[in-house]
């Protein structure tokens, strides 16, 4: 007999058996360096609030003003009565903050990856893309009916051998695909490399900057990051992580941005963003203009972090920014390492399988501006205490 929904309590089961099931815990208030999470205080370590701009008060003003003035929703989509004067002016901001001719937002980078890698790419072309690079962007790829080519992670010598494979065959487009920062191991894209082979083998160049934004380049990314911000032909971001608000956005030329609207379906048949998430994300790009010093703490907190762990024996793998993994191996152990670092006050969560292989579970540790020397010492006292119990260092 044909099953029904019997496998989706089977398959979860199974999950939980080899430690690779999310158990959810909710916020009791704001995301911030101090929470309370199901009652329980706590130093937030699991966010992407790196400069804290989430409760900046200019983000919150400008939220509020945009509902009074404009009302709750939008009432429809961007490409229909969506478009309200407010997004027009977060789009000439985006652009002027990444360097670019024009921009336009997505409901979220994942909408954006998703919806426009397919219209990029077709029967004729090839994608290339990073072997850890973001769910999003892995989807888009599998959306498209362009051919594919995956590269190991940050291997130029292998991204070359595929291009050279690439100019042997008549293809209409070739675009390398990367993230700027990658997610799980806090590294950077080696973004002068890429470039350069792009140049000599006839690429475009795709960059998912979701976690350089805010971080990299005096927070403006990985283009301003490597000088290079007029030669990435796709810069995609969001809101959601150091800017503190939601979102995602493409910046890139006029033509592809009009290209972009008209082709993305994900743009095209999605609702616009109510009025008031417009305005705190222009609060935030004037904000990360304006408070440059946010961004220093974020990397004096960083660097201070980052050489204490790895002092007490924690592996960091290959982390270059804010996000620092401690890097444990066993599903099972990291989330047994999450929840005693809950239970002694610190909300750090366990990264397993799927999202990281199977012997690199972690917990990823995301720096924020606004940590203290005396919640960094909290931090890591614990984990010299409970590396120590669990036999981890």
């Amino acid at each position: 007999m044909r099953e029904m929904t019997e496998f989706l309590g089977r398959e979860y089961e199974e999950m939980e058996k080899q430690g690779l099931t999310w158990v959810i815990k909710s916020l009791n208030g704001p995301s911030q360096p101090h929470v309370e999470v199901e009652g329980k205080k706590c130093i937030m370590l699991a966010s992407n609030n790196y400069l804290n701009l989430a409760n900046h008060p200019k983000l919150r003003e400008a939220a509020i003003k945009a509902i009074e003035k404009y009302g709750a929703g939008a009432g429809s989509d961007w490409s229909i009565a969506g478009t309200m004067d407010i997004h027009m002016e977060l789009y000439k901001k985006i652009a002027e903050f990444k360097g670019t001719e024009d921009a336009v937002t997505f409901q979220t980078g994942f909408a954006a990856n998703a919806g426009l890698i397919p219209q990029l790419a077709g029967k004729g072309d090839l994608l290339i893309s990073d072997e850890l690079n973001h769910g999003s962007i892995i989807d888009g790829v599998r959306l498209s009916k362009a051919e594919r080519a995956v590269y190991p992670h940050s291997d130029m010598g292998a991204l070359e051998k595929v291009l050279e494979e690439a100019n042997k065959k008549d293809y209409r487009r070739v675009i390398i695909l990367t993230d700027g920062v990658f997610s799980m191991d806090g590294d950077i894209a080696k973004m002068d490399e890429i470039h350069k082979l792009a140049e000599e083998y006839r690429a475009m160049i795709y960059v998912d900057d979701a976690h350089g934004e805010g971080v990299l380049g005096d927070g403006h990314g990985i283009g301003r990051h490597f000088d290079l911000e007029k030669e990435i032909h796709f810069q995609i971001g969001t809101f959601s992580k150091a800017f503190g608000s939601f979102g995602g956005m493409l910046a890139g030329s006029s033509d592809l941005i009009k290209f972009a609207y008209n082709k993305s379906r994900t743009w095209l048949l999605s609702a616009a963003f109510p009025p008031h998430v417009a305005a705190a994300n222009i609060a935030a790009l004037e904000v990360v203009e304006k408070e440059k010093d946010r961004v220093k703490r974020l990397w004096d907190n960083t660097k201070y972090f980052k050489k204490e762990i790895e002092s007490l024996g924690y592996d960091t793998g290959n982390s270059q920014t804010p996000i620092v993994p401690t890097i444990v191996g066993d599903s099972k152990k990291a989330k047994q390492l999450a929840e005693k670092l809950y239970e002694e006050g610190i909300f750090a969560l366990a990264i397993v399988y799927p999202m990281v292989a199977r012997d690199k579970a972690r917990i990823r540790n995301q720096m924020n501006a606004d940590f203290n020397r005396e919640d960094l010492d909290t931090i890591l006292n614990v984990y010299e205490k409970l590396g120590k119990e669990l036999k981890i260092v």
